[in-house]
């Protein structure tokens, strides 16, 4: 029995159930990510990078496989613009977001970017400590959006495999990166136990309410749906080109963090295609 078919039998063939059943599994792969950091006390900057790396790998790959291409193949008729003009949606509305929220590569580096919002401006708090983390986990919270998004709208067209490949591929992402907030925080001064289990609530709070959403608005709305692909995949790759690529390039481990990204597009590929 395929994937998508077991998991229609376990969990029905309601859309709106299969988004939060995705929403649920990557905020719970988020959590797990957060957690490591009771037991794996100090990883590496190369280790973080390598993951981060290869998370951005799977995320690249699930963007085309899943998003771009199935909305330009199967629910636009083979007409590009309205995948396109999603795409373009979405890479505006995180480009404007992020003027308002600060990279989130701030707290992990130190370094300030010319573009970046300024914690001193925005938040009137200790920027040694508190203020940076505060608005890393914003950062953060807001580049979990398009990713609960993606996998409401890969369940909400009807696709099961569309959606289980990105439900997998967000979720694994969201490993190293849930280690990453949780490493930068606990050099930041806070508790690893209060903010391991911070940063879980905080993914799940974001990314399953996003994934039934995602699923309601295209099954609502189907016309929409093309557009709807169009801007998750476009947010997803504003992120992952303005964020985590260069957040793995600025310690001296280009090189490794390429090789992660090759594998993780690989892995991705090799996924999709075994699902479907």
């Amino acid at each position: 029995m395929a994937v998508a078919d077991q998991f229609v039998e376990v969990f029905g063939s309601d859309p709106l159930i299969h988004g939060l059943v995705g929403g649920l599994f990557i905020a719970s792969l988020n959590l797990l990510g957060a957690s490591l950091v009771l037991v794996w006390k100090d990883p590496s900057e190369r280790m973080l990078d390598a993951a981060l790396g290869f998370a951005a790998g799977v995320m690249m790959a699930a963007a085309f496989t899943s998003l771009i291409i199935p909305g330009i193949d199967d629910y636009a008729g083979g007409d590009p613009v309205p995948v396109l003009v999603g795409i373009a949606l979405g890479a505006a509305f995180l480009d404007q977001a992020d003027g308002l929220v600060p990279h989130a590569h701030y707290l992990l580096t130190g370094s300030r970017r010319t573009d970046a919002a300024n914690p001193s401006d925005s938040l009137p708090l200790d920027e040694e400590r508190l203020a940076p983390v505060v608005l890393f986990i914003l950062a953060i919270t807001l580049h979990n959006m398009p990713e609960g998004l993606a996998v409401g709208v890969g369940f909400g067209s009807g696709d099961v495999d569309a959606g289980i490949s990105l439900m997998i591929a967000i979720g694994i992402q969201n490993i190293p990166e849930g280690l990453a907030v949780s490493v930068a925080a606990v050099n930041a001064g806070l508790d690893r136990k209060f903010y391991a289990a911070f940063a879980g609530v905080r993914a799940g709070a974001v990314e399953i309410p996003l994934a039934v959403l995602g699923a309601v608005a295209v099954t609502q709305v189907e016309p929409l749906l093309p557009y709807a692909m169009g801007f998750a995949a476009g947010a997803m790759l504003f992120v992952i080109s303005d964020e985590i690529i260069p957040e793995t390039h600025l310690r001296g481990n280009e090189r490794l963090a390429t090789l992660g990204l090759m594998a993780g597009t690989i892995v991705m590929l090799f996924l999709d295609v075994s699902l479907g």
